[in-house]
């Protein structure tokens, strides 16, 4: 089962028509993503946050609309994209979890959201959760050996560590890799495929691989 979250982010980086597909599967809206949601016609099964992003005459929207919201206040231990991911790991125990508008904006929000995967909370989902916008997947890899399959619309492909990370290997991409060991975060950028799929491997740490598109234009 897949959940899907929208959060906060930039509305022009939100790829509605991938929303719009997936318009039957369960979504989870995070503060102002649940009057994005029910503006695209789609009813998110439970809206989590501090709703500080929403306006009252949207919030008296929602209440008439939703069976189901969650309110926290401001000052809370945990941001509204980490509650939102919190339920639907705690509810769903979902097997992908596709975090949308999650990128742009505030450069604060953007890395609280790439480095979310790591907490703690989510640690064991880490491979089960991506974020999406009009222009990136981003997907987080523990040690292993791996194969990617590349998005007909993206690329680029980005290997990054996002921890101390060693042995790491791209073995059929167009930029090789061996062995390749880090104590501090690195990005290997604007690497490209050389297949419909590629493959790569390392021996420790946790890589997010992004694969992206040239940003349009907002």
């Amino acid at each position: 089962m897949r959940v899907n979250l929208l959060v906060g982010g930039p509305v022009g980086l939100v790829p509605q028509e991938v929303v719009r597909v997936r318009q039957a599967e369960t979504w989870i809206a995070v503060d102002h993503g649940a009057s994005l949601l029910l503006k695209w016609g789609i009813t998110p099964a439970v809206a989590i946050g501090d709703f500080d992003s929403t306006s009252q005459a949207e919030f008296a929207r929602l209440r008439q609309h939703l069976a189901e919201i969650e309110t926290f206040p401001p000052a809370k231990d945990f941001t509204d994209t980490q509650l939102g991911v919190k339920l639907a790991i705690d509810r769903f125990q979902p097997t992908q979890i596709d975090i949308f508008g999650a990128t742009g904006g505030r450069l604060d929000h953007l890395l609280a959201n790439l480095y979310l995967p790591l907490q703690d909370d989510f640690r064991d989902y880490l491979d089960r959760i991506r974020l999406l916008d009009r222009g990136n997947t981003v997907s987080y890899y523990q040690p292993g050996s791996y194969t990617i399959t590349k998005e007909a619309d993206k690329d680029y492909l980005a290997f990054v560590n996002l921890t101390p990370v060693t042995g790491l290997n791209l073995v059929d991409e167009q930029y090789p890799l061996a062995d390749w060991s880090s104590s501090i975060p690195f990005s290997w950028s604007s690497n490209r495929f050389t297949a419909a799929e590629n493959h790569f491997n390392f021996a420790s740490g946790v890589v997010a691989v992004i694969q992206a598109a040239d940003q349009p234009q907002l």
